[in-house]
């Protein structure tokens, strides 16, 4: 059954209001860092941990969030999930030690990782192949959108409650966000039933294909081009996460910016990304389609270079546009990237695969706030960590160009006036 137009808006506004709170809850830490270090007497290097912290659980959510969504619908994780994360967003701000941090951090992560895949599986499920790029450059603007709106916001509740008040207050939309979902998102369309197998006629070798072989995942594994996207996906987080885990703290301690002007200046990179997204998720959809593949290594190589000039650049005004420029490209490969991932997968295996991806993502992402913190903690400098970050995006945007070769039957574009609504 083909989704009403009404329903695929619908359910592009509750993922992209979902991950907008999500990352919401998500970035607040990086903004209170410099705070809860002082309050609580963390080094750098061991506040690594803490921000990997939410990666480890996010990692071991990914795959069964996936599973339970393939299995029982993406509309029940992502009213469960968000209920998840808000009562451990709140716990943070009771947390006095390291140690209580840190499993805070890990319960948080793990209830907002079931949220990622439901929301990839909804636009395959609700978008054909031509248009999931530009539905993905929209929903994943929130994940710029989100930092862009919390930093000032949280840097005010900072000053003004303290780190404590601030999480406490930022449990709530969450809540908020899975009463909304229930009530306004549409269940996903439903599949046509298969054919029984002796019905099968030669008509059918393309569906055939599209699906592994008994329907077993580890049919995926077998691809050549899914390994290349794991390993691309982990690069890119390694310079994601060091980029979003560390760019507040690297303003406030390196460029020395105050913390009522930080919230702003951290803005203006995630204002950068959310521009990066939409243009590169149409581009991905539009101009580029076909070589979405050489688009996202192209992004990945412009994010390098932004972040080594960054890292080399006189002041305090200059790192702001350095980072700004490196978020825009950073965060405009998603969308592209996205539509990739869902073109890899037989439809029966979107949630999972996405989960798989996302999961390889975030082992990347668990290690890149670690080995940033270890060089700040040895060198008393922020440099260490950006060549770590532009090296990762170099091996990503290699696995992409080889990538662009190795698959080759991409789904068709349609033509302008035969696309689906």
């Amino acid at each position: 059954m083909t989704p009403r137009l009404a329903d695929k808006y619908k359910v592009l506004l509750m993922i992209w209001l979902l991950q907008f709170v999500n990352y919401l809850d998500r970035i607040n830490l990086s903004l209170a860092a410099p705070t809860m270090m002082k309050a609580l007497s963390i080094r750098p290097d061991r506040f690594g941990f803490v921000l990997a912290a939410f990666t480890a659980g996010y990692a071991l959510a990914q795959i069964p969030g996936g599973h339970l969504a393939d299995r029982f619908g993406a509309k029940r994780l992502l009213v469960v999930s968000p209920i998840l994360w808000s009562v451990f967003t709140g716990m943070t701000g009771f947390v006095s030690t390291f140690a209580l941090l840190i499993v805070a951090r890990v319960l948080f992560g793990t209830a907002e990782g079931l949220s990622i895949a439901p929301g990839f599986k909804s636009i395959g499920d609700y978008f054909p192949p031509h248009e999931r790029s530009t539905a993905n450059g929209v929903y994943l603007s929130s994940l710029a959108l989100g930092p862009a709106f919390v930093a000032p916001v949280a840097v005010w509740l900072l000053v003004d409650t303290g780190w404590q008040g601030m999480f406490r207050w930022l449990a709530l939309p969450g809540i908020v966000m899975a009463v909304l979902i229930a009530i306004v998102m549409p269940r996903a369309p439903k599949r046509p039933a298969a054919p029984p197998p002796e019905t099968t006629t030669p008509a059918t070798p393309a569906a055939a294909a599209s699906a592994p072989s008994g329907g077993r995942f580890a049919a995926i594994a077998r691809q050549p081009a899914a390994w290349f996207m794991l390993v691309a996906y982990l690069a890119f987080n390694v310079a994601f996460w060091g980029y979003i885990g560390w760019m507040p703290s690297y303003l406030a301690m390196a460029r020395h910016i105050e913390l009522k002007a930080l919230g702003f200046a951290a803005a203006a990179p995630y204002l950068a990304g959310a521009a990066g997204l939409l243009a590169f998720g149409w581009l991905g959809s539009h101009v580029l389609y076909r070589q979405r593949c050489l688009l996202v290594a192209a992004t990945y190589a412009a994010s390098a270079l932004c972040l080594y000039l960054t890292c080399r650049a006189a002041g305090p005004v200059q790192s702001v546009i350095g980072l700004s420029a490196a978020g825009f490209f950073l965060y405009g490969g998603f969308g592209p990237v996205w539509s990739v991932v869902l073109d890899l997968t037989p439809e029966s295996l979107r949630g999972a695969f996405s989960g798989l991806v996302n999961c390889a993502g975030q082992i990347g992402g668990f290690f890149a706030p670690i080995v940033v913190g270890y060089f700040v903690a040895a060198t008393s400098s922020f440099t260490g960590g950006f060549l770590f970050m532009t090296g990762a995006l170099a091996v990503g945007a290699l696995c992409f160009v080889v990538l662009q070769f190795v698959k080759r039957d991409w789904p068709a574009r349609p033509a302008r006036n035969t696309a689906a609504a």
